[in-house]
């Protein structure tokens, strides 16, 4: 199986905007959504990451990483701690866990010959929850050391939502004509409610802010 993009894909709003991009550039025989099984409390999000990939006819591979439980301790692992700050960083911070997976979905997309993998990362995730793996600088440092691995100066990780606020996805969904499906099918509270969530916990306090200030201007 050859594959021309790979989507890390979580099943959340912003990773399934960058399936719908890699799609509509790549077409869909040659996209592979991957998503990851890390014992994460919204483990929801992967029932939902099936769905809108068999609905969007593309191709997925679930990988299990059974042991970041074991390495690491924090809320999205731990499910007996309960969600909360803690020194300005929410305590649902998975230390290198976009690094881990881009690495991975990086790895399996070099033997399917493919050029490209695509993330839903985006910096205002930094500047609000203090996740220090959602910027552009450690994604370029991430790319040239894969490049090394790869000898392939081809490689590239795309991250095309980065630079924007979380009202401007909303506005990038609804142009590329997907925004009330993914509001209805997508997974983004850590709690794995659907919607708008548990309205508590960080990545919910993030999509409701922006779905409420673009719904505003769009009157």
């Amino acid at each position: 199986m050859n594959k021309k993009a790979i989507v890390v894909h979580s099943g959340g709003m912003d990773s399934s905007i960058c399936l719908k991009i890699a799609i509509d550039k790549f077409g869909q025989d040659n996209v592979l959504a991957i998503g990851f099984d890390y014992s994460q409390r919204h483990n929801t999000e992967i029932i939902a990451s099936k769905k809108i990939c068999k609905d969007w006819g593309v191709d997925q591979k679930i990988f299990s990483l059974p042991f970041l439980n074991k390495i690491t301790n924090n809320s999205l692992v731990n499910h007996n701690l309960k969600i909360e700050m803690k020194n300005q960083v929410p305590n649902s911070l998975v230390s290198g866990r976009n690094g881990l997976m881009a690495r991975i979905a990086a790895i399996h997309a070099d033997s399917l010959n493919a050029n490209y993998i695509f993330l839903g990362v985006i910096e205002i995730e930094e500047a609000n929850s203090g996740y220090r793996d959602c910027n552009r600088k450690y994604f370029d440092h991430l790319q040239e050391i894969l490049r090394i691995d790869f000898d392939n100066q081809k490689f590239e990780i795309i991250t095309p939502i980065i630079k924007m606020t979380k009202k401007e996805t909303m506005i990038l969904a609804d142009q590329l004509g997907v925004l009330d499906y993914l509001l209805e099918n997508t997974i983004t509270c850590y709690e794995g409610i659907n919607g708008l969530g548990c309205k508590v916990c960080p990545a919910c306090k993030l999509r409701n802010e922006g779905i409420e200030q673009f719904l505003k201007d769009k009157k």
